[in-house]
């Protein structure tokens, strides 16, 4: 399935139905006054979660939503029919903006949510009936609808991103924690969506864990894939680096690091005034050496010094090939989720 992670399209509630204008006519009943009945209201836009989609994919065909009308109303005081709802299923995390940027629900604190109300239906002639005016002539024409074009943008739910540069595994460690099956093969951008995969920790706890692809030195300025897979990590409470620590790659395992919190940066300067944006740059990293079954002990040592010297950090070493560190790694995160991170995010 292709991914799609962001759409424009228009959505819409439907028109109240108009009131109807009647006057009761029956043998035997004279001046039976009026009877008008009023209109139905009109559908409502409702945006429902779903967790059995991953992707906008389904509204890139059909880029139009509007509920249906409220039907008018008869005569008898009978009131038309309420419109048809509009459901819209959506996946979790799904923002819809305004055409200006306004956001005006996230459905990442929602499971289902009436965005357009539909139409009041109209008043039918028999509501207007008063002592000095018995016989009216008019009804109600029944609300308008709301209708508007929309921006629908996926943030994928994650609790864990892993960052990288490609081939540095990170289809690796995500299929080798988790049950999620990414392709992995060895060249460059193997990965052209982001995956998700949902870790099962000690205690029965769980976490999801998301690999952002194509991010690379330069991105920002459109180099590989870009950087509009960021958005999905953008959620999430802390980020796994994973750096290639072979060197197999021809690149500088340090440089790698630099260049890919470079990109973290730039992304951040072009999203700084969005509203409750939460900068990538201030997210707490952990930095993880992958493929260390290509290095002796010796140049691992010397590698992880070099990391603490030239960028303060300290790193863990995992080979996401052989399964080695894994546990350890797997017992990190889950400390570090469930009993020392808080959600950023919510700052």
């Amino acid at each position: 399935m292709k991914f799609i992670d962001e759409v424009k399209i228009l959505v819409g509630s439907g028109h109240g139905g108009p009131g109807s204008v009647s006057f009761r006519r029956e043998a035997m009943t004279p001046r039976g006054g009026p009877d008008g009945g009023d209109g139905g209201k009109g559908g409502s836009l409702v945006l429902r979660v779903t967790p059995h989609l991953n992707s906008l994919v389904d509204f890139k065909s059909n880029k139009k939503y509007i509920a249906r009308n409220g039907e008018q109303g008869q005569g008898a005081r009978c009131s038309g029919a309420n419109g048809e709802d509009m459901v819209l299923m959506v996946p979790r995390g799904t923002l819809v903006r305004s055409l200006e940027g306004e956001v005006l629900v996230d459905m990442a604190e929602h499971d289902e949510f009436v965005l357009f109300e539909g139409g009041r239906g109209g008043k039918g002639n028999h509501f207007f009936k008063t002592s000095v005016n018995q016989a009216p002539e008019h009804a109600q024409p029944g609300e308008p609808g709301i209708e508007q074009e929309v921006i629908l943008e996926l943030k994928l739910i994650a609790d864990v991103g892993i960052i990288g540069f490609p081939n540095a595994g990170k289809s690796t460690l995500i299929s080798r924690i988790s049950a999620a099956k990414p392709k992995i093969a060895d060249y460059p951008f193997t990965t052209l969506a982001p995956n998700l995969g949902v870790v099962k920790a000690a205690d029965f706890k769980t976490f999801v864990v998301a690999d952002i692809p194509g991010l690379v030195k330069g991105a920002h300025q459109g180099v590989g894939l870009g950087i509009q897979f960021l958005k999905h990590i953008e959620r999430t409470k802390f980020f796994i680096h994973l750096v290639d620590a072979s060197g197999l790659s021809g690149r500088d395992p340090i440089q790698d690091y630099l260049d890919i919190n470079h990109e973290l940066e730039m992304y951040d300067q072009q999203n700084k005034e969005k509203p409750d944006f939460f900068p990538l740059t201030e997210r707490t990293q952990f930095v993880v050496l992958n493929k260390i079954d290509t290095l002796s002990e010796a140049d691992l040592s010397q590698l992880k010094n070099t990391f603490h010297k030239k960028c303060g950090v300290s790193v863990i070493a995992v080979s996401a090939f052989t399964g080695k560190n894994i546990k350890d790694l797997l017992q990190f995160l889950t400390d570090k989720l469930f009993n020392e991170i808080q959600d950023v995010t919510q700052k």
